[in-house]
């Protein structure tokens, strides 16, 4: 995945964690305007985290489909990362 999609998948994650945080602090408030207004954060929270689980999953299968058409390149990326792991960790 991309820098930008990814950038703005944090970024949805973000704003449903402050949204679903609103939604709570409000939920002592009453009146007409404010419930109507809890209700539709409510959906869109419920909107974002659904597109956001649906992005992981087409990411997953993307991720599988790559890898089962590229074995030995996922082994060398793989074991790239290993190594740089490996040599941070042992550097502290």
């Amino acid at each position: 995945m991309n820098a930008p999609a990814q950038k703005l998948i944090t970024d949805v994650k973000v704003l449903a964690a402050d949204v679903e945080e609103l939604v709570k602090a409000t939920a002592a408030q009453t009146g007409e305007k404010i419930g109507a207004a809890r209700e539709r954060a409510q959906a869109a929270l419920a909107r974002a985290k659904g597109a956001s689980a649906l992005c992981s999953r087409e990411t997953a299968q993307a991720t599988d489909q790559y890898v089962k058409e590229n074995p030995w390149a996922a082994v060398v990326v793989s074991a790239g990362i290993g190594l740089v792991i490996g040599f941070l960790v042992a550097r502290s």
